[in-house]
């Protein structure tokens, strides 16, 4: 059971609507946080707020509606929306350096999303586990993708060094407040 499971409605036809509006809303949190860019001027990569809406989306909404909804938002940026980091969009911006990293993110909110229906972030332990897989799995298909355009030997001081003391931060906010909330929606009755 993840959080989206909590309040999803049993009826079959206001279900697939309930659904539907999720991964639409995980769509806009991921292109929301997308818009915190900083630009580094030594990388094609930015500093942005994604990974952790990303984390999140695959978290509260579980594997299949966090990968829809991070599918979802790539379709958005390939059909020009302004949605990808610092208000990019368009095909040449998912072909390009970041390319990797975009489409890791499905892989990613899937991942966690996964963990969160087994129980995975409902203690910090679990979901700081989780979260850092998440993150591997970003970079797994981020860098490799970066290296074509960068270069292999200057890759990792590219496209993951100076990003991790943002990632980790990202990661231990994610892993205090994901359980907690839980321990509100237990004491309800809801998170049963």
């Amino acid at each position: 059971m993840t959080y989206a499971d909590v309040l999803r409605p049993s009826a079959r036809n206001h279900a697939l609507l309930y659904d539907a509006a999720l991964v639409l809303a995980g769509s806009l949190l991921v292109a929301l946080f997308a818009q915190i860019a900083i630009p580094l001027p030594f990388s094609p990569v930015p500093v942005t707020g994604q990974t952790f809406a990303v984390l999140l989306t695959g978290v509260l909404l579980g594997s299949r509606r966090g990968s829809l909804a991070l599918l979802t938002y790539l379709a958005e940026g390939a059909m020009g929306l302004p949605v990808l980091a610092g208000g990019a969009a368009g095909l040449a911006r998912l072909t390009g350096p970041t390319g990797g990293y975009l489409v890791g993110f499905v892989a990613a909110a899937w991942l966690v999303g996964r963990l969160a229906e087994r129980g995975w972030d409902r203690r910090m332990e679990s979901t700081l586990l989780a979260m850092l897989l998440g993150n591997a799995v970003i970079y797994a298909f981020g860098l490799p993708w970066l290296a074509r355009f960068v270069g292999a030997d200057r890759v990792f001081d590219l496209g993951l060094l100076p990003f991790l003391p943002g990632d980790l931060g990202k990661v231990l906010l994610a892993a205090a407040s994901l359980p907690w909330g839980w321990r509100i929606l237990d004491r309800r009755g809801w998170g049963q």
